[in-house]
């Protein structure tokens, strides 16, 4: 049940169960004021900029917002220091009345750490689940700021923004002919832990005194509390948007650089970047510098083992996905890397599964290749597909042999591989919910490549300029996704 008032969409307006909150008429509302903020920055109104975020961060209707993020992402279950976690309708609620400036303290983070790819652990701070409210509150009223402010090639941790935008502007920057044929692979090191305190409570668009809470909160290990005196918290929800502001503005600073007959262009995605240019000299003598002078006044520094310079011809990985030039055309591929470590993810997944039944391996396997089919579908990858699809078959024939030692080829092949179409060799299962189909697993070689339109790099969400824009490319996301579904 609510209370209305009578003015549809005003921020007085207060819901007695969360169940019943209308989110068309709650995001309506925050909607305004982001645009408004956007505009206000967009005209250099810095002073309107600020009040409109005072405004937002003191709305009803964005801390709302706030909590049904806290509440349905991924972490919604995992609690902080505090052990809370908000379930319940009520609990929501008062949540969110509670998401209150005056009075507020931040708890310290648990520290967890996960694996990253080169084998080292990347250290996690999980924040109690009022402080991951403050973050996703402060975040509504912070990002039509980097957004409008925001390098105009740097696509990682932004909304409308992707792994796909920043490939296919390296593509747009060296599939040419006369593309420059030099480039530098950047990628800073320890980024997050690293970041000055001074610089960011100086320099974010947001409230200092809570930017400082969150700065200052300390994380507690195995029982111990530890002070934080550098570094941005990874693992909150404004942890990505706050380190892409720091890092906003080396996009101008590196393509200041060039000259007539020699541009310096930029793609970046969250820490890392790549600059091209025509000739080594140019990335050594001259952007090099700036970059580290850039990173130094931020008391970041470039990570030396993975920072190179690299002609096309040999080609580079950036972001999961191989450039190369093969006699001039420029072909983007999965990295062998990538694609042998989702393999041995696959053969690990079947080998645990050895006691289960095949439909439940079908089931779990099936969104697995389809995930990394459609993300590697935009890029030359129908060979490397192929060679994922061969590779699955050898490890489900092994499944099944080692199920049935008694049993000969025949049989196998019988029981657990029928034929759809033109294949013959198709892992199947009986459906028990449909018994009038079968369950069959997924060719990677069956997604069909094509061609991704790049987002354009002025385009913001939050400028009502683009609205159309926006609304014309989900459009064709939708156009997109439905006909895979009918497939």
């Amino acid at each position: 049940m609510t209370t209305l008032n009578p003015t549809l969409g005003a921020p007085s307006t207060r819901f007695t169960n969360w169940k019943h909150i209308i989110w068309r008429q709650v995001e309506n509302h925050v909607r305004r004021l982001q645009v408004r903020i956007a505009k206000a920055i967009k005209l250099g109104r810095h002073g309107k900029a600020k009040a409109l975020q005072w405004i937002l961060t003191h709305s009803y209707y964005a801390k709302l917002l706030a909590v049904k993020r806290v509440t349905q992402n991924k972490g919604k279950n995992t609690p902080g220091v505090d052990k809370v976690i908000w379930k319940t309708s009520s609990q929501k609620l008062k949540a969110a009345n509670c998401l209150k400036r005056k009075g507020y303290k931040s708890l310290p983070l648990r520290r967890i750490y996960i694996l990253k790819k080169n084998g080292k652990q990347r250290p996690l701070g999980i924040p109690t689940k009022h402080d991951m409210a403050q973050q996703a509150l402060h975040l509504l009223a912070l990002e039509p700021i980097s957004e409008t402010l925001a390098d105009k090639n740097s696509y990682g941790f932004r909304p409308k923004r992707g792994i796909q935008d920043a490939i296919g502007q390296c593509f747009n920057l060296l599939a040419k002919k006369n593309s420059s044929k030099w480039i530098l692979e950047g990628d800073i090191k320890a980024c997050f832990d690293k970041i000055s305190h001074t610089w960011m409570l100086n320099n974010i668009h947001m409230d200092k005194t809570i930017l400082k809470q969150w700065l200052k909160a300390g994380y507690m290990e195995n029982n111990v509390l530890h002070a934080t005196t550098v570094g941005s918290p990874q693992g909150g929800i404004a942890s990505p948007t706050i380190a892409n502001q720091v890092l906003d503005g080396l996009e101008m600073a590196v393509t200041a650089c060039s000259k007539k007959g020699n541009s310096v262009q930029f793609v970046r995605y969250a820490d890392d970047f790549i600059c091209t240019a025509s000739t080594k000299e140019v990335l050594e003598q001259k952007v090099l510098p700036v970059i580290i002078n850039f990173l130094k006044e931020r008391d970041l520094e470039l990570s030396l083992e993975k920072t190179k310079i690299t002609h096309i011809d040999e080609g580079f990985d950036f972001l999961g996905f191989n450039l190369r030039k093969y006699k001039g055309k420029l072909l983007i591929k999965p990295t062998d890397k990538g694609t042998h470590k989702f393999l041995e993810e696959i053969r690990q997944t079947i080998k645990a599964m050895r006691s289960r039944k095949a439909s439940d391996l079908i089931n779990i396997l099936n969104p697995k290749i389809r995930g990394w089919a459609n993300h590697f579908k935009h890029v030359v990858a129908k060979e490397t597909f192929s060679y994922v699809d061969s590779q699955i078959f050898s490890a489900l024939w092994r499944w099944a042999k080692r199920r049935h030692p008694n049993k000969n080829k025949s049989w196998t092949k019988t029981k657990y591989f029928t034929k759809v179409g033109s294949r013959n060799w198709c892992f199947y299962a009986p459906n028990i919910k449909d018994t009038s189909s079968n369950l069959t697993l997924l060719f990677a070689s069956n997604t069909k490549i094509t061609r991704y339109v790049k987002i354009r790099k002025d385009a913001n969400p939050y400028d009502p300029e683009f609205q159309e824009y926006f609304q014309r490319r989900q459009c064709r996301r939708n156009i997109s996704r439905g006909n895979k579904k009918s497939a």
